[in-house]
């Protein structure tokens, strides 16, 4: 069985759940000042799928039709030098909650992946790769003025370039019918068996974190997602037997979470009076 993570649980006052054997804990707060809590080298690999910062004013495509995107005050822009201060203050954190040899993770599209990029090389990450997730299904594009957005970027870097990083490469092979994987994965968005507990509206499809995870994630290793959504990284590390770190601003998706995780292991967490109708009765709706 995987160890637990510290028997004394930094940011306490933040906590949201943890597990009864201690393999995951789920924070609610502002990532910024989480992240600042926990103690320096505690993680092998982070995920992170930050805010893209769409929600001022635009339209998007829904069930055919358009659309604002509204996903909430934490997508809202504050500007680009503001946006992208905030992408290298929690970049700055996940290098220093690394271990020497760690890798990160971040998902983003054209609007914040080029800012994510530039930080991590200001900050010192060595970047590994830069691996195109293709959707084969995305929404139609109703202005006809653009090519369709069907791809996401994920930026795979390094600690820095002393790290000695981890990569399952025989893993990988083995998944592509024996050849090396190439950096475009196509895999449709998450379906409805992913969201029957409720939805994001930025949630990713749990088979591209099991791929990122049996990729860079040593066994047993420990996880961060600084920004937990949904908790799809969560599952991906629960399968894979690692332990798990995830902090999120709102309390409705950390019981979203919870939920999640319950499925896999009824018996993961010790029961909380409310949780399950807390969940459904807010969550359920998404945001």
């Amino acid at each position: 069985m995987p160890r637990a993570l510290s028997s004394t649980p930094p940011a306490v006052d933040h906590l949201h759940a943890a597990s009864a054997d201690g393999r995951v804990r789920l924070y609610c707060g502002d990532v910024l000042e989480v992240l600042g809590l926990l103690p320096d080298g505690s993680f092998d690999m982070v995920f992170a799928d930050p805010p893209y910062f769409l929600s001022n004013g635009g339209t998007t495509c829904k069930a055919g039709r358009r659309a604002k995107v509204d996903k909430g005050a934490w997508d809202v822009s504050a500007g680009v030098e503001h946006d992208h201060d905030f992408h290298r203050k929690w970049l700055g954190e996940c290098r220093r909650l690394l271990r020497k040899d760690g890798t990160i993770w971040v998902s983003g599209t054209h609007h914040v992946i080029y800012s994510v990029g530039y930080a991590m090389q200001c900050l010192g990450f060595r970047i590994l790769n830069d691996v195109v997730w293709e959707k084969p299904n995305p929404p139609p594009n109703l202005s006809c003025r653009y090519f369709t957005h069907s791809t996401e970027i994920l930026l795979w870097a390094a600690r820095d370039r002393s790290s000695k990083h981890y990569f399952d490469y025989a893993a990988m092979r083995a998944e592509n019918g024996g050849k090396q994987m190439k950096t475009v994965w196509r895999m449709p968005a998450p379906g409805k068996s992913e969201k029957r507990h409720g939805k994001h509206p930025t949630q990713k499809p749990l088979r591209l974190l099991e791929r990122i995870l049996k990729a860079a994630c040593p066994e047993g290793g420990d996880v961060l997602d600084p920004f937990n959504g949904s908790g799809t990284t969560d599952v991906a590390a629960l399968r894979a037997g690692a332990r798990y770190v995830g902090v999120d601003l709102d309390p409705a998706f950390l019981d979203l979470t919870v939920a999640r995780l319950e499925d896999e292991d009824a018996d993961l967490f010790t029961p909380r009076k409310g949780r399950r109708k807390r969940h459904l009765g807010v969550a359920a709706a998404g945001r």
